[in-house]
């Protein structure tokens, strides 16, 4: 489509939906274009002048189904946006086009025993709000928790605090069911039962209109924060692991930052953490007390230890999972990060093993986890000293040879990335919900191949 014609159609769909609430004014619109890709200097110049052409807030699902079938009609892209807190340019769109902000369908939709559906718009954090008066909270949710919006975890998001104990979000049982919509003339509304649901998951809204989403939550508990410090890395892998590894301590969070990590942390510098080797852990209260004789074991020390809502400060959460490279990056720019998977065999010594060879240029941050088996590994976001793209695919490889796994931060394409490979069904459900590619284009390098996959069937949908 030519610029001409593009403008064409943009001014049309405003004439056809002139109650909507658009948004025009192009410092308005870049800024909704935009999410946390510049913590890659590599996506950083890819993507700095991308951006939607327009932009919408649909007030409610009818709204959203005039938006939809109006840029159907007229061949126009359309991306989605929620908290605009993911990393890798999920959201921003390669073609121009129509931003969609879903932050107003955020409503809580239904509330079973243990069970929470929910429009993709809701805040994280006001999702939980709503769910822990009635004794149930997230299962799994990011150190963004405040901006992120339940969509936004959904299509671009994999763990976080909770995934010690449930894996991340696609581990079986978590995620329910999808409510979608397609990318038609005349958008259909299917809902799709869990496993079908995850075909949608991590695509970047790019095979499909995520409404509304219906997920397992975990029992209530009064949580207890705390960052212990450790003289070397192994003693603090080591307490971690231990804690980890204790079936009747309760737990929602451990990470672990190899020094000097904690300095970036500006805002607990009293703690007299610099220097420091350190996990953040968060701990059920009933177990709280039995912590301090293991940190003891490990010849640690308890820098801080606060309950909810008795620090004024930050949630030592927002120190852990991505929150780490923001807090970084704060001060200094220079940084960038990496995302790691540890085999749950040996991940202790694959960590340790990293830490000392790499030192010099990346600083190790492990995230604790339970795989999608249930066993018990790690991730890792490590902090890198950014000297160029060779280097950084050369620190790459350094942790293939050691047998860990690299989910590519610094790409563009879903399959470059987490995914890591094409695959055939989450392809197909683009071609059956979105034919004219027009959902977040150019994401899904499947779709520039779908002509050489295998058909595959996607009951209630194809």
């Amino acid at each position: 489509m030519s610029d001409s014609d593009r403008q064409s159609a943009l001014a049309a769909l405003v004439a056809a939906l002139p109650e909507l609430d658009w948004i025009k004014e192009a410092p308005k619109v870049k800024r909704l274009s935009r999410d946390f890709h510049w913590f890659s200097p590599v996506l950083k110049p890819q993507l700095e002048e991308k951006f939607a052409e327009l932009a919408v807030r649909p007030r409610d699902e009818r709204e959203l189904t005039h938006i939809v079938a109006a840029c159907a009609k007229g061949r126009v892209p359309l991306n989605l946006r929620g908290g605009g807190t993911g990393n890798y340019g999920q959201l921003i769109p390669l073609n121009g086009g129509v931003m969609v902000d879903m932050t107003r369908l955020n409503a809580v939709t239904a509330m079973g025993h243990g069970t929470v559906r929910a429009q993709a718009g809701i805040r994280l954090g006001e999702l939980e709000a709503h769910t822990r008066p009635l004794g149930w909270e997230l299962r799994c949710m990011p150190s963004t928790w405040k901006l992120a919006t339940l969509g936004g975890l959904f299509g671009g998001g994999f763990g976080g605090v909770g995934s010690i104990n449930y894996g991340p979000l696609a581990a079986p049982g978590n995620v329910l069911s999808v409510r979608m919509m397609t990318m038609e003339e005349t958008p259909r509304i299917i809902t799709l039962q869990a496993p079908d649901a995850l075909l949608l998951h991590h695509a970047y809204g790019s095979n499909g209109i995520v409404l509304e989403i219906e997920l397992a939550l975990a029992p209530c508990h009064d949580w207890i924060e705390r960052l212990d410090t450790f003289a070397d890395f192994p003693t603090a892998m080591a307490f971690a692991d231990a804690l980890a590894r204790s079936p009747g301590m309760v737990k929602r969070q451990i990470a672990v930052f190899a020094a000097p990590v904690l300095d970036y942390f500006t805002d607990l510098a009293a703690a007299d953490v610099a220097g420091k080797h350190g996990v953040i852990s968060v701990v059920g209260s009933e177990s709280d007390a039995l912590l301090s004789s293991q940190v003891a074991q490990h010849a640690g020390r308890n820098a801080l230890h606060f309950a909810e809502g008795e620090n004024s400060g930050h949630s030592l959460i927002e120190y852990c999972w991505n929150h780490t490279t923001l807090q970084a990056l704060k001060i200094d720019k220079t940084l960038t990060y990496l995302q790691t998977a540890y085999e749950a065999e040996n991940y202790q010594q694959q960590a340790v093993a990293l830490e000392a060879q790499l030192s010099d240029e990346v600083m190790s941050h492990i995230e604790f986890l339970r795989d999608m088996n249930g066993s018990i590994t790690c991730s890792g976001l490590p902090l890198v000293r950014y000297s160029d793209e060779d280097r950084l695919n050369a620190i790459m490889d350094i942790y293939r040879a050691n047998g860990v796994k690299i989910n590519n931060p610094h790409v563009i394409h879903i399959e470059d990335g987490k995914q890591g490979t094409v695959r055939a069904d989450v392809v197909a459900m683009k071609r059956a919900c979105d034919p004219h590619n027009l959902l977040n284009p150019g994401k899904l390098r499947g779709w520039e191949v779908r002509e050489t996959l295998p058909d595959v069937s996607i009951p209630g949908v194809n």
